[in-house]
């Protein structure tokens, strides 16, 4: 079932822009395997003055052919000769389109990889040849090869881009109308285990029942998604297998450079490449307590920043064996008893994800982060969030809680402990709010913050 398009407003109009200068330009669109970024092109391209072309593993020889054939559509007679070389198709290219004409490659690294001049050639026409007005959008899913082909200082198109969008997976609160999802509950539930990545909305939508749609795409093997984080990886690091293991101890818990480094037996010192590499592809996530600096590394926690990724690897991985064997009922049931404490982990980034987008306490927020330390008692103490009122004169503590005991007045009674305990809450107005499954706005005089509140921010 093909979704509605979804959100990307800002990135139609960016690339319309572009796409509207007399002169030529050059348009990046990257990111992960599956976010729409070849939806998108679909949304702005305009459909009678453009060239696409979708570069694959063949040889050079063989889509340089294929590449004519498609510029034929828009310059008939255009494939009616053979190329010797790529300089020669785009030096009759650049001379015969029109004004306007838009040259999409998508895939670009897979063409690149066949054919490493190209950069180098689309650089030259884009000096050159700037007044015939033709447009350049390239593409490509591996964040790496996009990255060293367009931002590396050495590399032949640096400098030449008049937009550079990176495509993320969507924000959570598209959720309940890609999957029809009316209960905000469900809308989180369903988050939690597909992330914010259309292509997996896609293929749930097919299915009426959630937990068949893990079943299925998911925990079988034979399954569209079962060996899809391990295909990401391949997408974009060189030594997927580590990466793989670094993701695979994050998700079962181990959260500190130290703990990692401990469990694979390598000195942290050897890991802090590929973290890093991971935290630029934005599947893994540093947090620092509030207040603190990025410097302060002996404080940090890493944590999946992807739910699906965070799900397979802390569900799917360790039971790989089993699934093979056939066992999908066993490891679905075994889920399902833990499968609230999962959700209760997305729900609190979701928490944190909205205090900036609300008004809570009739204030706006800065971005919130978690807590965790020693309070003014000495004892050891942890927040789900805090945040900065946009005029610094308040401090926000909040709580998240998914369960449905969750007791709203012990808990509120509970924050306001960990108010007074605080150690940077002297001289700042001290506000608290809870975010809970609750339907309710105030819960026995607390500030309650819901999943529809919260999912309707997200957007």
């Amino acid at each position: 079932m093909k979704l509605p398009f979804l959100d990307r407003d800002d990135e139609r109009s960016r690339l319309r822009a572009v796409l509207r200068r007399k002169e030529g330009s050059l348009a990046v669109l990257y990111g992960r395997r599956r976010c729409g970024k070849s939806r998108l092109l679909q949304q702005v391209l305009p459909k009678g003055r453009t060239v696409y072309y979708v570069g694959d593993d063949r040889g050079g020889t063989i889509q340089r052919d294929g590449f004519a054939a498609e510029i034929g559509r828009r310059l008939p007679g255009f494939d009616r000769v053979r190329y010797p070389d790529w300089d020669a198709l785009f030096e009759r290219f650049w001379h015969e389109a029109r004004p306007g004409t838009v040259l999409a490659l998508d895939e670009f690294p897979a063409l690149v990889a066949a054919a490493r001049e190209i950069p180098s050639l689309l650089q030259k026409r884009l000096d050159r040849h700037a007044s015939r007005g033709v447009h350049v959008v390239l593409c490509g899913s591996s964040q790496r090869m996009m990255q060293g082909l367009i931002l590396d200082r050495t590399a032949p198109l640096f400098g030449r881009a008049h937009e550079i969008l990176r495509i993320s997976p969507l924000p959570a609160g598209w959720i309940g109308k890609a999957l029809r999802l009316r209960d905000p509950v469900r809308a989180v539930e369903a988050y939690a285990a597909w992330g914010g990545v259309p292509r997996y909305w896609e293929l749930a939508a097919e299915f009426s029942d959630a937990g068949e749609a893990i079943r299925t795409l998911v925990l079988d093997p034979r399954g569209v998604l079962h060996e899809e984080p391990p295909r990401l990886l391949l997408d974009d690091l060189r030594d997927a297998a580590q990466a793989a293991s670094i993701l695979g101890l994050v998700a079962q818990g181990c959260h500190r450079l130290a703990e990692i480094s401990g469990r694979i037996g390598k000195p942290a010192t050897s890991l802090a490449r590929p973290i890093q590499r991971l935290l630029e592809l934005e599947l893994v996530r540093r947090d620092i307590p509030f207040g603190a600096t990025p410097r302060d590394s002996k404080r940090s926690l890493y944590r999946i920043a992807d739910p699906f990724l965070r799900f397979w690897f802390r569900y799917v991985e360790p039971g790989r064996s089993r699934l093979e064997a056939g066992q999908i009922g066993e490891v679905a049931s075994e889920i399902d008893k833990s499968f609230p404490h999962h959700v209760g982990g997305v729900w609190e980034d979701l928490a944190r994800a909205s205090v900036a987008r609300l008004r809570i306490h009739g204030r706006s927020w800065k971005p919130a982060s978690c807590w965790w330390g020693t309070g003014i008692d000495r004892k050891p103490m942890e927040i789900d969030l805090v945040a900065e009122s946009d005029d610094g004169e308040a401090l926000l503590l909040g709580e998240a809680r998914w369960s449905v005991e969750s007791d709203p007045r012990r808990l509120h009674e509970e924050l306001l402990g960990k108010a007074e305990r605080f150690p940077l809450a002297r001289g700042r107005k001290i506000v608290v709010a809870l975010w809970l499954r609750a339907s309710r706005r105030r819960t026995d005089g607390a500030t309650v913050l819901t999943p529809e509140e919260v999912l309707a921010s997200l957007r």
